[in-house]
């Protein structure tokens, strides 16, 4: 599985501003990924784990999630993301 983490763009802010939103405070749970998503994270940090390691990401981040993906999320600092599904 390939999750794709980078700064969010001009671009990709742009696109993803007026999407919904998404809130979590400190946590830690399972998630699966019926389709693929895409968000842009205004607040928060996160640990993902999954089959194949695991990745860090936070406030001004934008992130690809791929359809098919099982993960725990641990959620250290509360977030906020606008997001996508495709």
């Amino acid at each position: 599985m390939n999750i794709i983490v980078r700064k969010a763009t001009e671009d990709d802010i742009a696109k993803l501003k007026n999407k919904p939103t998404w809130g979590c405070e400190v946590s830690e749970f399972d998630w699966h990924y019926g389709n693929e998503e895409i968000c842009w994270l205004t607040e928060g940090e996160v640990t993902l784990t999954y089959d194949g390691g695991s990745v860090s990401f936070g406030a001004g981040d934008y992130v690809e999630f791929p359809k098919g993906l099982t993960c725990v999320w641990k959620v250290t600092k509360p977030v906020r993301k606008h997001y996508e599904f495709r």
